[in-house]
């Protein structure tokens, strides 16, 4: 699929219809996205293989990875609301997600490939810190995320602790629209990483 019919396809997709500030819940903008999947791709990481979006939200991930070519995809979130919303989204781009109501905390499910934009941290401090648990603990293969810049050592120093290679830190804008009553102006871009991670390596 060309760049252009999935960043159309995804940018169709609807979006949170009331956000809970307290959750961060933001959608991810379709052409980061695409470079996230995209990312994905390239490296072998989603045709054929079993992928877990953890906070689907709406689904943008999860749907894009199942256009992609992902044998099956498995979305993660707490809140039910969302989830209808992903499973009007896969229907709407005719795709069977495997979507799941519960928090990330719980998820154990070997996986080949995970994708996630997580909360930031920015409202609840340490929210993200469940979703890269799970996330390190699930990849059989390689996880693919954002997270804000200035938790970059934080992340590249858990990576070394849990023995997870880290393949590639890239820089991105991170266009955020108005969308909670606290927003003062119509947007911000944010400092956000697109990280490329390996499966926890173990000694044998």
């Amino acid at each position: 699929m060309r760049r252009s019919e999935l960043l159309r396809r995804l940018a169709d997709l609807e979006e949170f219809s009331e956000p809970d500030p307290a959750l961060e819940q933001v959608s991810t903008p379709p052409e980061l996205t695409a470079d996230l999947l995209e990312s994905a791709l390239a490296r072998g990481d989603l045709v054929d293989r079993v992928v877990a979006d953890l906070g689907t939200g709406p689904g943008r991930i999860a749907v894009g990875a199942a256009l992609l070519g992902a044998r099956r995809v498995v979305g993660v979130d707490s809140d039910e609301r969302a989830l209808t919303v992903a499973r009007r989204n896969a229907a709407r781009s005719g795709v069977l997600l495997d979507l799941r109501s519960g928090s990330v905390e719980t998820f154990a499910e070997p996986v080949d490939t995970v994708v996630m934009n997580p909360p930031f941290g920015a409202q609840r401090r340490h929210a993200d810190r469940p979703f890269w648990e799970a996330a390190f603990r699930c990849a059989r293969g390689a996880i693919y995320a954002f997270a804000l810049a200035e938790s970059r050592t934080f992340i590249a120093r858990w990576a070394v602790e849990r023995s997870v290679p880290i393949f590639e830190t890239r820089r991105v804008r991170f266009e955020l629209s108005a969308r909670f009553r606290h927003h003062r102006k119509r947007s911000v871009t944010l400092a956000v990483d697109l990280w490329v991670l390996g499966a926890a390596q173990t000694n044998p």
